[in-house]
């Protein structure tokens, strides 16, 4: 399993059209083989910041998922939107279990 936290600031101006591609992108992305969980979170002090969280079953699975039609639209229609570039951070599953995912 890896598991990749993408951190977006995006543009006062930008925060619903972000929220609504990017909602778009993670229910077409959780019908891939490769990912186990695609989750958009907002900051609650700061509506302009979000996270998604992405699990992938294999160190592969995120490169496949790059290939995508959803993520590559996704991909230029925020680019615009964001208020600094994106940054991401990877981990390693520890619990649950790979079968805890699902």
């Amino acid at each position: 399993m890896l598991i990749v936290h993408v951190f977006a600031h995006v543009k006062a101006d930008a925060v619903e059209a972000f929220r609504a591609v990017t909602i778009e992108n993670a229910r077409k992305s959780v019908q891939e083989a490769g990912v186990a969980r695609f989750d958009v979170i907002q900051q609650q002090d700061d509506a302009a910041r979000f996270v998604l969280v992405e699990v992938y079953r294999t160190a592969e699975d995120p490169a496949r998922h790059k290939e995508t039609t959803h993520y590559q639209r996704w991909r230029d229609t925020v680019a615009e939107m964001m208020a600094e570039p994106r940054s991401s951070i990877k981990y390693n599953n520890v619990f649950p279990g790979e079968q805890g995912w699902g």
